[in-house]
């Protein structure tokens, strides 16, 4: 099962360095007066139009090189809002979770070791574009910060080395006074005392999570169950679409339910190429999760999403996207699984690279008190940028019901470098929206202005 890579060799290496499309100047050299296009709006929502597949030897590379934000930089809050650096010079922020006290931790984290990743050329250009893009230049801090509001506005904190000596750590839940960790490569538990601002006890191993030297889509997400008697954890695919063969790909591609007691594991929904934000939508008691799809079948196709998960049901990775729209690239095909093969309930884009996802329990913005945000960290296999911003889709009776709204941007600048790229999202205790920039190695904050309506 090979994804065509001929042809990248002799043009793309060419311009590993500019990371652009070979023969666009502007995009070659990464320079442009404008910031991102948008995405057109047929990309997004419950009936996206799908575009036909546009196959190529030569892919398109193009990623907003990672600058940083400059002295007193910031990324646009929407009207009604204003944003803030709660924490600034944090080491590659992922991922964020929100303990019932109002303690704030960020998992810092790059890609783990994973030498198999970069063979070819294919693995090298994907390596070369991460890195562009501010991703895998330096090895993993593996370490969790605690955050503290002291004055109890949300804006003054204090920082704490919570937990070290971690594997790229993503996913973390808190279940009565155990803490779970998802490490890229295995589930963890430490005790843990609520208002602790260290944690010294050693790690207890809950199960191991598919990983090795390959480990493409190494990132773990984690959210227990409302009663905590389960965990879920999001577990991406080991290829773009199942290039390297499927028995790498054995369990992957899924999102599994774990026994915390025993470490017991099923697949409670799979074909999902890199599942990653999780979140539980309260109107419905669904499970939600944000998807990132293939990429090389063209700027528009397929769209990331986010979907409700069936318990047991299939969506379609590696045989087919956005329900049963077959890749011809994947062979042999699987056409009974393809016929079960599910649509997902809402299009986010394509190639946005949407990650973060989180429902606005409590929220305090303006227009967005019932819906889910989600964290895009944008597009890298695309002439014109996509994602780059966080946005909120309002929901009514557990369903979206309506356009994405543009909650926070301006990540690209006027020469379309990225001076952050947001990654995971989460309400603080106030009402706040919460966003780990790991560009910006900043924790941005999304809060109500004062007469914003």
């Amino acid at each position: 099962m090979k994804s065509t890579t001929a042809g990248i060799a002799a043009t793309a290496l060419m311009t590993a360095a500019g990371l652009g499309w070979p023969n666009d100047p502007d995009a070659a050299t990464v320079t442009a007066t404008a910031p991102a296009a948008a995405a057109p709006s047929g990309e997004y929502g419950p009936s996206p139009a799908i575009a036909e597949p546009q196959n190529s030897l030569i892919p398109t590379v193009h990623i907003a090189k990672a600058e940083g934000w400059p002295d007193g930089g910031a990324p646009r809050a929407a009207p009604g809002t204003v944003v803030t650096a709660v924490a600034a010079g944090l080491d590659h922020p992922r991922w964020l979770y929100v303990l019932p006290n109002g303690d704030v931790l960020v998992a810092e984290a790059q890609a783990p070791p994973k030498p198999e990743d970069s063979r070819g050329i294919s693995g090298k250009i994907h390596k070369l574009a991460m890195k562009r893009g501010g991703s895998g230049g330096r090895p993993s801090a593996n370490r969790i910060i605690l955050l503290r509001d002291r004055s109890g506005d949300g804006l003054t904190i204090e920082k704490h080395v919570f937990l070290e000596g971690l594997n790229s750590p993503i996913g973390m839940t808190l279940v009565g006074r155990t803490l779970y960790v998802a490490d890229s490569d295995a589930l963890l538990r430490f005790p843990y005392s609520l208002g602790d601002t260290e944690i010294h006890a050693p790690r207890v191993t809950v199960t191991q999570l598919p990983a090795g030297a390959l480990n493409h889509h190494w990132t773990k997400s984690l959210l227990a169950s409302p009663d905590g008697h389960a965990l879920f954890v999001g577990v991406g695919s080991n290829s773009n679409a199942g290039e390297n063969g499927l028995a790498v790909e054995r369990e992957r591609a899924a999102v599994w339910e774990i026994d915390p007691q025993d470490g017991t594991h099923k697949i409670y929904a799979s074909g999902l190429r890199n599942p990653v934000g999780l979140a539980w939508q309260p109107d419905s008691g669904a499970l939600w999760v944000a998807v990132n799809e293939r990429d090389e079948l063209g700027d528009h196709v397929p769209p990331d999403y986010m979907t409700a998960l069936h318990e047991g049901a299939f969506y379609g990775w590696p045989f087919s996207y956005y329900g049963q729209h077959v890749d011809e690239r994947v062979k042999p095909q699987n056409p009974g699984l393809v016929a079960k093969a599910i649509p997902p309930d809402y299009a986010l884009g394509a190639h946005t690279a949407s990650l973060g996802l989180c429902w606005s329990a409590g929220s305090t913005l303006p227009g967005m008190e019932h819906g889910m945000f989600v964290g895009q960290h944008g597009s890298w296999n695309r002439k014109d940028f996509s994602g780059y911003k966080v946005v909120f889709v309002p929901f009514d009776h557990g369903r979206p019901a309506g356009a994405p709204i543009d909650v926070l941007t301006g990540f690209l600048d006027s020469d379309r470098r990225a001076q952050g790229r947001p990654v995971g999202v989460a309400m603080d205790k106030h009402g706040a929206l919460l966003v780990a920039d790991d560009v910006g190695n900043t924790v941005w904050r999304v809060s109500r202005a004062a007469g914003g309506s």
